[in-house]
């Protein structure tokens, strides 16, 4: 019995060493040395930032414990200034990690790659399987006797700092932009596109050529092709209704059963918003109240069109005259010149500024464009007295309607010329004149050089 009892027991101990032996390795603690923690201390600031925000360290810490990494790491300017402000707040979003992942992903390879692992030969190129699962082409350009490599290239990016941190688990290469995998180009463009509004055929409205601007009658409407992938509709100008300056009719609607963007939606959600942040009354006043931008927008916004408003605060907007407003039209031409048909962010618009120094941008008063600038850490737009600085970032961001708050209002410099020639104008007709009976004796006495003779004449 014993010596039964002494069997299973060394059975049952030789089937545990082996379910031991069988069991993977915890990973273990990361090493200081290891390519990851020299990529969140290294130069390229924008991309840990973004490897973080994806949640991809846990990952990349398995893959280093299994095997060498090769990072291609964009540039910062290339992730802060050169990504487009409407692809980067796609990735940000919190529903589209996956997108950020497999982006991030496509620029790290399981293997270690160093700079001679490119081809030698001009017509030769080789492939790698990055982490996102996608191969991954690599590339060089030659010389004129293709003696000398001049470039590496990582699909169609170029390497600007091959093995710029090599460590024994890993490099990083520095790259000159971001690589963008297709699924997520195609993911951005499919949520963007506008194709699916102009499939359908406007129920109810006019049909306008648009290469000429105008209504066709029903038999040429008919005999039209429509082509659902064409980008026929007509500029954001064109589009509004007849104003004190704009004179164009209004584009049909995407009508029919099928209200892909409801934009009177939008523009009440925006007007509230305004109001629920305290301090521009006045502006939601005015919109709502005294003109009909707020419908006239609504239109613009479920046509397919974006905007950014410009608000000026209640403040500002006080020290606006009886004159300046009660002018036909003024106040549609004050908010018109506030309203730039562009998606702008504070992000965005600081961001061109510092960049460029200066940026014109468009708005809806044709032919006058806000000048902006950076001052202060913040945007400025205007000059002189008039000027204006972004005050209330981001009131309203819905990806179609983008509402900033500023600290002035804005008044076109041309209008400012006419109206300081039109006081010029209003001194020089109150100053009394001479008669006309007086101006046509002068100019005979001239005739015969007895001028001098009348008093009257000599006065000017």
């Amino acid at each position: 019995m014993a010596n039964n009892l002494l069997l299973i027991f060394c059975l049952l101990f030789s089937d545990t060493i082996q379910l031991g032996s069988t069991l993977p390795e915890q990973p273990s603690q990361i090493n200081s040395n290891s390519i990851l923690v020299a990529l969140l201390d290294s130069r390229y600031t924008e991309l840990a930032e973004l490897v973080e925000k994806a949640l991809l360290l846990p990952t990349l810490e398995q893959a280093v414990y299994t095997g060498n990494l090769t990072i291609f790491a964009p540039q910062n300017e290339a992730l802060e200034r050169e990504l487009d402000p409407e692809f980067k707040r796609f990735l940000l979003e919190p529903g589209n990690i996956k997108f950020l992942q497999t982006l991030l992903l496509h620029h790290i390879l399981p293997i270690k790659l160093t700079q001679g692992s490119w081809p030698t030969e001009p017509t030769e190129s080789t492939r790698h399987s990055a982490l996102s699962n996608d191969l991954v082409e690599f590339s060089c350009s030659f010389s004129s006797n293709h003696s000398q490599v001049t470039n590496k290239y990582v699909g169609a990016v170029k390497v600007v700092h091959p093995g710029s941190i090599v460590r024994p688990d890993g490099i990083i290469h520095g790259i000159e932009k971001v690589i963008i995998p297709k699924s997520v180009e195609h993911a951005f463009n499919n949520r963007r596109s506008l194709r699916s509004i102009s499939a359908f055929k406007p129920e109810g409205a006019p049909e306008i050529d648009p290469r000429t601007h105008k209504m066709l009658s029903e038999k040429k409407a008919n005999s039209v092709p429509i082509d659902a992938h064409a980008h026929s509709k007509l500029s954001i100008y064109e589009a509004m209704a007849p104003a004190p300056s704009l004179a164009p009719a209004p584009a049909p609607g995407p009508g029919g059963p099928h209200h892909h963007f409801d934009g009177e939606r939008q523009v009440k959600d925006f007007i509230q918003s305004l109001l629920h942040y305290g301090g521009y009354n006045e502006m939601a006043d005015i919109l709502v109240n005294l003109t009909n931008l707020a419908t006239e927008m609504g239109k613009l916004i479920s046509e397919g069109y974006v905007l950014t408003v410009l608000a000026p605060n209640d403040e500002a907007m006080a020290k606006l005259t009886t004159e300046q407003l009660s002018e036909p039209g003024a106040p549609e031409q004050i908010i018109y010149y506030h309203i730039v048909p562009e998606y702008q962010t504070e992000e965005s618009m600081y961001n061109a500024v510092r960049r460029f120094g200066k940026v014109a941008y468009d708005t809806l008063h044709v032919p006058h464009k806000i000048l902006a600038k950076e001052a202060d850490g913040s945007v400025k737009f205007g000059d002189g007295e008039d000027a204006a600085y972004l005050f209330d970032p981001d009131i309203y961001t819905d990806g179609r309607i983008s509402v900033q708050g500023i600290d002035g209002v804005l008044i076109p410099p041309e209008e400012k010329k006419k109206a300081k020639i039109a006081n010029q104008n209003v001194k020089k007709f109150n100053k009394p004149r001479r008669g006309k009976l007086l101006e046509v004796a002068c100019s005979l006495l001239r005739v015969f050089g007895q001028d001098s003779q009348l008093i009257k004449c000599q006065e000017k």
